[in-house]
């Protein structure tokens, strides 16, 4: 297993994250996380341990510098600047297919909050390197015109008792155009603070994703290759 802190360089910032990686991995599952967090989210950190137990690679990385952090702490503009959130998500996964250690290995996007929307533009401009897309708690519909262009599964997990979230997810669902399921956890509301909801959102996040890699194994090769 490879477990190291990283420093993913950009034209405009370098990231500190933390990557864990299982020998073999079945994919890696970056994390955009949103409304002011950062790679030390306690609710993503529990999310990414759970699927690290099923085989998966976890990438839990800072999306703002140090400056940003501070700023965004006190004026909380940056983590609503979808189109920042997403360059920096478009730049990781362009750093994962460069690394040895995951190179080749489909992109899992686990977006929350305003990270959700980042996410979904993210996997609208790479379709060919991510495999599908999980929200927990997530704007989806920030995403915008973006919605119509993702083209990978979008799974939406929101809590049963967090009637707002439920119904912009509801709203950006329907203007999804790829596979998409909406998934409700009983009695969770907002932000999922029970633990135990947590864990129902990572067994959610976990069987989406299993079914995701077996149905791209099976899916038929283009006509004329073997």
């Amino acid at each position: 297993m490879i477990s190291e802190m990283v420093l993913v360089r950009m034209d405009d910032a370098a990231l500190h994250g933390d990557l864990v990686v299982p020998a073999p991995s079945r994919a890696v599952v970056l994390f955009a996380h949103g409304n002011g967090s950062s790679r030390h989210s306690t609710r993503n950190r529990a999310v990414a341990a759970e699927l690290r137990t099923a085989g998966y690679g976890t990438l839990l990385l800072d999306l703002l510098n140090e400056r940003e952090e501070r700023h965004d702490a006190l004026r909380a503009g940056h983590r609503f600047d979808i189109p920042l959130l997403t360059r920096r998500l478009v730049g990781a996964i362009d750093w994962l297919a460069e690394q040895p250690d995951t190179r080749g290995i489909p992109v899992v996007l686990f977006g929350a909050g305003t990270g959700t929307a980042a996410a979904l533009t993210a996997a609208a401009e790479r379709p060919d390197r991510v495999l599908t897309v999980v929200s927990r708690d997530g704007r989806p519909d920030l995403a915008g015109d973006a919605l119509e262009r993702v083209r990978v599964p979008v799974l939406l997990v929101v809590g049963a008792q967090d009637h707002e979230a439920r119904r912009l997810n509801e709203e950006a669902a329907r203007r999804l155009r790829a596979p998409h399921s909406l998934h409700l956890v009983p009695r969770a509301t907002h932000l999922f603070e029970d633990p135990r909801a947590l864990a129902l959102v990572a067994d959610a996040a976990k069987r989406w994703c299993d079914e995701r890699l077996r149905a791209s194994r099976e899916e038929p090769e283009p006509h004329g290759q073997r």
